[in-house]
């Protein structure tokens, strides 16, 4: 849909693109052929602009940067499959350099079916859960007229922001091998990823008329599930890759 002021920077356009930021004047909402045709080739094939902001935006204004995102003020942010893809990579580099491997920490009844799976599929055991996600999103803030797709991608961001967050444990389990000191980092990662979730969540839903009671209520609930989900997510691929694939 056409408009008369960019959605980016507010100024007014004639063009096809913004004269001041560049943005197209054509942005709309996020619906399945624009997320199938047009972001997921375009972010499996082209690299954007904003690497740095994107993440920058994830940790110090997740939810309001991401709305902004969605609603058309995207020129700055980085792709969410480019920024995706591109921090699986890293995590599953950076994981090859690991002094403690994850049937160490976690258990061999915990992992050892995950990690025979993720040997091949770790791309897309990491993506299987964001679906998830945007539904319990999509189900819990409906009044807010966000559609499934636009939740995909709040998802897909905030899993982006998950991966960096565990990067950092990746690094961890680089210059540390007692597996004490790495459990109890462990679960201060873990704590600080409710944390994210709750926060990211309830910044995004904080502009769409929910009373503030309701909202924190909807917001630690849905992270909650969306928890709960991850692990039965990970626990389910853990049981199928201990049958079928050892």
């Amino acid at each position: 849909m056409g408009n008369s002021k960019c959605l980016n920077c507010n100024s007014e356009i004639e063009n096809n693109f913004c004269s001041i930021c560049g943005q197209k004047t054509t942005t709309h909402r996020f619906s399945l052929k624009h997320f199938v045709v047009h972001d997921f080739i375009h972010g499996v094939f082209h690299l954007d602009k904003g690497f740095l902001f994107t993440i920058k935006e994830l940790f110090t204004r997740p939810g309001h940067s991401i709305r902004e995102y969605i609603q058309g003020k995207r020129v700055q942010y980085f792709n969410y499959f480019t920024l995706f893809l591109i921090l699986l990579g890293i995590n599953h580099f950076v994981q090859n350099y690991s002094s403690v491997n994850n049937v160490e920490l976690y258990g061999k009844e915990i992992v050892s079916g995950y990690m025979t799976l993720a040997e091949n599929y770790y791309k897309v055991l990491k993506f299987i859960s964001i679906p998830f996600w945007a539904c319990v999103v999509y189900l819990f803030f409906r009044k807010s007229k966000q559609n499934y797709l636009e939740m995909l991608i709040l998802c897909m961001y905030m899993m982006c922001g998950m991966l960096i967050i565990y990067l950092v444990f990746e690094i961890f389990l680089i210059i540390c091998n007692d597996l004490s000191v790495l459990k109890a980092i462990k679960r201060i990662i873990d704590f600080f990823t409710v944390v994210y979730f709750f926060w990211f969540i309830y910044q995004y839903f904080s502009v769409f008329y929910y009373k503030k009671y309701s909202l924190i209520v909807r917001s630690l609930v849905c992270t909650i599930l969306i928890i709960l989900l991850q692990w039965f997510v990970l626990n389910t691929i853990n049981n199928i890759g201990k049958m079928y694939f050892h």
